[in-house]
């Protein structure tokens, strides 16, 4: 656990990097989306999970194949879709 506080440095377009450690225990990966907010004189970063990962990522609790999903799919369109 990162405890003690980490100093980075901003570039000259603004850029703050993170720094390997903290990238890897936050389990950060490039191209993850942060929110940026001030509180007071810090800036406070949340990083914020990529929906179709953390779905992918999820535990399965189901088992589909593409043919019975398409099956189901088709019925429920009938059911509604058809006078």
């Amino acid at each position: 656990m990162l405890s003690q506080p980490v100093r980075s440095r901003v570039s000259k377009k603004g850029a703050v990097y993170i720094p390997k450690r903290v990238f890897e225990r936050m389990g950060l990966k490039a191209g993850d989306s942060v929110l940026m907010r001030v509180e007071g004189d810090k800036l406070v970063l949340e990083f914020t999970p990529d929906p179709l990962a953390l779905a992918l990522k999820a535990r399965q609790w189901t088992k589909t194949d593409v043919e019975e999903f398409e099956s189901e799919s088709e019925g429920e369109q009938d059911t509604l879709y058809t006078p």
